[in-house]
């Protein structure tokens, strides 16, 4: 299977839809047709918007797409409406309460998605990317929460959380 990528700065040459069953269709420009693709982000989580493929049902790479930008703004729409369905990492937006300051501790907070408590087994579990602001919390069940940015969050919520950064 030929993996298409465009040159840098260049267009990508296929066409995106959904069939009546909600599955992504990829066509490629010499007229083939893969029905359920599954786009897959490179860094989803250093880099989302760098470095994506769209994957057949064969488990096989169908394109690499650069950069989401050289979507159309209907292919991106529905790249990221098929991420959005595949990925799952709420945002927390405030701490509410922490049981304790040593680890494990169980945390109330508020997400994007609801008040939830999740359980921080150990300081680890907190890992800080790209300039040390944005965080990725690993709760006790698995489950990641982003802190996109530690500085925009509440004062009270800096104040809990630096105890344990």
């Amino acid at each position: 299977m030929t993996t298409h990528s465009p040159a840098p700065g260049t267009s990508i040459s296929f066409a995106l839809s959904r069939n009546p069953h909600g599955r992504l269709v990829l066509t490629l420009a010499d007229g083939v047709e893969h029905v359920g693709v599954l786009p897959v982000r490179a860094f989803p989580i250093s880099a989302p918007n760098d470095g994506l493929s769209l994957f057949g049902t064969d488990g096989h790479e169908l394109v690499w797409i650069d950069h989401l930008d050289q979507l159309s703004a209907g292919q991106r729409g529905l790249v990221e409406e098929e991420l959005a369905a595949r990925e799952f990492v709420p945002t927390i937006e405030r701490l509410l309460h922490v049981s304790s300051f040593a680890t494990p501790s169980t945390w109330t907070v508020q997400t994007d998605r609801g008040t939830v408590d999740l359980v921080l087994k150990a300081e680890e579990d907190i890992r800080k990317l790209q300039g040390r602001t944005r965080l990725l919390i690993t709760a006790s069940d698995g489950m990641q929460y982003s802190v996109p940015d530690v500085t925009a969050m509440d004062k009270a919520s800096r104040k809990l959380l630096g105890r344990f950064l």
